[in-house]
């Protein structure tokens, strides 16, 4: 895979080698496999992404989408085709939590551009980057499908929903104490406020 597949990204023969899902990671990959027909392994690519961004880290480096490539047997750039599609995956390091604020219509209406604002300001970040102690990284995204309870974000799994400037500070104290990685796949919903 060339540098030409994923931009600016160098792929790295040497650290590819060392990918490798963990036997955890592999069994939900199989199992993910195993619910589509023989041969039709690449309708597996969007939740086994998922897995792989969570596995190594919250983003899918140019190796880490090679590998991804190699296990559902499918080419490396209709990997990469997809994920950069996708808002969903990180093609960049991000923080361990990434909270991204819907921007359509309604949330902006209800006062999205003020709550992005006052993210940035509280984490003295702006949109599109990442916190100096790598926690979070800030992001906007097209409609997320929470409408009517609107502004909202997201971050992993985790919907916020009806946001104020206390319930981001309540959301942002929340992850901070946890300090683990957010991701897709995490599907407890505990820090749904």
């Amino acid at each position: 895979m060339g540098a030409q597949v994923h931009g600016a990204q160098k792929f790295d023969q040497a650290k590819r080698a060392d990918i490798k899902f963990s036997e955890e990671a592999m069994k939900t990959v199989e199992l993910i496999i195993s619910r589509y027909p023989q041969g039709k392994q690449k309708s597996a690519l969007l939740p086994v992404l998922h897995v792989a961004q969570a596995e190594f880290g919250g983003w899918l480096s140019p190796e880490v989408m090679d590998y991804v490539a190699s296990v559902l047997n499918i080419k490396p750039i209709e990997v990469f085709e997809v994920a950069s599609f996708y808002t969903m995956f990180n093609l960049k390091p991000v923080g361990k939590c990434v909270l991204e604020v819907c921007q359509t219509s309604s949330c902006w209406l209800n006062g999205a551009e003020d709550i992005v604002k006052y993210i940035e300001k509280k984490l003295n970040i702006k949109v599109g980057e990442t916190t100096k102690d790598g926690m979070f990284t800030l992001k906007v995204a097209e409609c997320l499908g929470s409408c009517g309870t609107a502004p909202m974000l997201q971050c992993g799994a985790s919907f916020h929903e009806n946001l104020t400037y206390e319930k981001v500070d309540a959301i942002i104290d929340n992850y901070k104490a946890e300090g683990r990685l957010r991701s897709y796949t995490d599907l407890d919903y505990k820090n749904t406020l």
